[in-house]
């Protein structure tokens, strides 16, 4: 063995260094292992914390259903029954009937009017059920005269709803009649809703005949009288 060798074998140095060297890395990993949240990685490799995400949504960002459903309670309590307009009754309406023609000494054309006399909006279905003195049925409608057929007509406290009336188309079996009575209807068409209610005279006698005519309800006058001041 030659004097290297020997110099290498029995020098102590060399392997204190070694074993000098393992232990400062063992420490050095000890140490590391220690360190809160090391073994995670960095602040930004961290897992988003799922369940706070979920707790701080909020109404109407597109994350719950929270703001959704507020909004529909406040709707459904919009559209509730206090929203519902009730059908109008005869006894919460004024009836008049008016002559359309200062010369018309047969009143021939009338125009029926009934007023809200509540505190409430009604409603007035389809057409009146007329009955003008002793007739045998109602009154015949003029059936396009409804701009929206199905739909009733509402009445505000105080507001008018109107139809016209033709007593007499002319030249046709003619009869007198002293009294005009007027029916509601209900939502569904040809039903009748209450009694009927007279209707105040224009003029002592009507001549009525076959050829009568009646209109829908609206709250234009005008629009009503138009379908029979031709006739």
């Amino acid at each position: 063995m030659n004097a290297a060798a020997r110099k290498n074998h029995t020098d102590p140095r060399g392997w204190k260094s070694y074993v000098l060297g393992a232990a400062a890395v063992a420490a050095l990993l000890a140490s590391t292992a220690c360190e809160p949240g090391a073994a995670e990685g960095s602040d930004d490799d961290k897992p988003v914390d799922r369940a706070s995400v979920t707790g701080s949504a909020k109404p109407g960002d597109g994350t719950g259903n929270t703001g959704r459903s507020e909004d529909n309670g406040g709707g459904n309590a919009g559209n509730g029954d206090s929203g519902t307009i009730a059908a109008c009754t005869a006894d919460q309406l004024g009836v008049s009937a008016t002559m359309e023609r200062a010369d018309d000494t047969d009143a021939r054309h009338l125009l029926i009017t009934v007023q809200n006399a509540g505190d409430k909006k009604c409603d007035v279905y389809h057409y009146p059920h007329v009955e003008i003195g002793d007739a045998q049925a109602p009154t015949p409608v003029i059936k396009d005269s409804s701009t929206d057929p199905g739909e009733p007509t509402t009445i505000a406290p105080g507001e008018e709803a109107h139809a016209a009336l033709l007593v007499a188309g002319g030249a046709r079996d003619e009869y007198e009649a002293t009294s005009i009575t007027l029916t509601l209807q209900g939502s569904k068409l040809g039903s009748k809703a209450g009694e009927p209610v007279d209707v105040p005279m224009p003029v002592d006698t009507l001549y009525a005949d076959d050829g009568q005519l009646v209109t829908y309800w609206t709250t234009a006058s005008g629009y009503a009288l138009d379908f029979i001041m031709s006739k």
